[in-house]
């Protein structure tokens, strides 16, 4: 069909021309969310080498950059917005089917699809790091246990061994089997309600609720049994991290009621962005002491922030500069290989740190390292997705759209 053709033919049909902008604007969308998973990544990549580049004396620990206005930006911590566009993403279709009806997939399909996703590369990765850490037999079996059955988010002393940032994927299995089993119960529970904004009352109550009881949790065991902040199971366990999960569900049912209504304009989306942005900053800022107020609830209040800023950038009529700036081709491919990311940077960076490939630590050396971990841990990254997680996605097609084992080799009809 030649170009002209394919012209006349929409402007012939209205129909058929208006049926493209949902596709076009969800893959826009799609290539936002992209741009964002870019961003979070590289900036937990900067976080930990901030970590790493800490000093420690007589006088206590020196951060790696000395006006505190300056450090407040590297020492940002976004694992919150990986909980929120998770849950946000994965709860749609739930929220559609409690909120407006039909069905869900199966949860052995939905379980199959994420186990493909986060297992592979997460196995090979874990079992790597901790054998070339335990080169003789048997090594630190407990931890390898631990970490390959996801629960080293329980364990005090080694939440953070063989490769630190994976423990957040603890909680992320956590939420896929909360989100099977919640999921289905809030769709049978709102079929027995008539009106749709009952149905969106319960959804959005219950996200509420989950939000509301980790920050309760948090306030009892700091300010009514004091438990110090390195009790990391108490204050990094599910009980204490849901609510940024909880959050993004809230998103998702917001999403869902509104539909494609109450679309923002790009200038009235701008307070909306630049409010949280400023919120996350002035949080980093004052979580100075760990035992301080915002230090306590970091966590769900960064969680909040994220979810307008998503929202804010989600729900608006047409695309703006930021919009176009997220969809830029080189972002969107670092935020496609975010997953690899996020799980090689922190022993690539410790394996240059170790082997002398990077600066010294103190100030001046830091944004030299920051750039030469960026550098390395990105190309990895692209390597590892192309290598490892694109192949593992392909797993996908041994399951038709019901769950079934798809019949490769169907018989022939007679």
């Amino acid at each position: 069909m030649s170009t002209l053709s394919t012209v006349n033919n929409n402007h012939s049909h209205p129909a058929a021309a208006t049926a493209v902008k949902p596709a076009q604007s969800a893959r826009r969308r799609n290539a936002e969310i992209q741009g964002y998973r870019g961003l979070a990544a590289m900036a937990t990549v900067v976080y930990h080498v901030w970590q790493q580049y800490f000093t420690y004396d007589a006088d206590g620990s020196h951060a790696p950059v000395a006006n505190r206005y300056v450090n407040a930006l590297p020492s940002l911590e976004v694992i919150d917005f990986f909980f929120v566009l998770s849950a946000h993403l994965l709860t749609l279709s739930y929220a559609r089917a409690a909120i407006d009806g039909g069905s869900t997939k199966p949860a052995r399909v939905f379980l199959f699809r994420r186990a493909i996703r986060i297992v592979p590369l997460y196995f090979l990765a874990i079992s790597f790091i901790w054998a070339t850490r335990n080169p003789s037999l048997p090594g630190d079996w407990p931890d390898l246990l631990r970490h390959l059955t996801f629960t080293q988010v329980f364990d005090k002393e080694q939440i953070f061994y063989t490769i630190g940032p994976t423990w957040s994927l603890s909680l992320e299995i956590m939420f896929y089997l909360a989100l099977v089993a919640l999921g289905p119960l809030a769709a049978r529970a709102c079929r027995r309600l008539r009106s749709r904004a009952a149905r969106v009352a319960v959804c959005a109550a219950g996200c509420a609720l989950l939000y509301v009881g980790p920050m309760v949790w948090i306030a009892v065991a700091h300010y009514g049994f004091e438990v110090p902040h390195t009790e990391w199971p108490v204050y990094f366990g599910p009980q204490a991290r849901f609510g940024g999960f909880a959050a993004g569900m809230g998103l998702a049912v917001l999403t869902v009621a509104l539909g494609e209504r109450g679309r923002l304009a790009p200038k009235a989306a701008i307070p909306l962005r630049v409010a949280p942005l400023v919120g996350l900053y002035l949080l980093s800022l004052l979580s100075a002491d760990p035992e301080d107020f915002a230090t306590t609830f970091y966590h769900p209040l960064s969680a909040l922030l994220w979810t307008v800023l998503l929202f804010a950038t989600l729900h608006v009529r047409t695309q703006g500069r930021l919009e176009a700036w997220l969809s830029a081709r080189w972002l969107t491919g670092i935020g496609l290989a975010s997953y690899s990311l996020f799980v090689w940077h922190e022993p690539i960076m410790l394996g240059l740190y170790e082997a002398g490939l990077l600066p010294p630590a103190g100030e001046q050396g830091f944004p030299l390292a920051v750039l030469i971990v960026l550098v390395v841990a990105v190309a990895a990254a692209l390597v590892s997705y192309w290598v490892i997680e694109y192949p593992a996605s392909l797993l996908g097609r041994l399951k038709d759209a019901k769950g079934q084992s798809r019949d490769f080799y169907p018989e022939v009809a007679r």
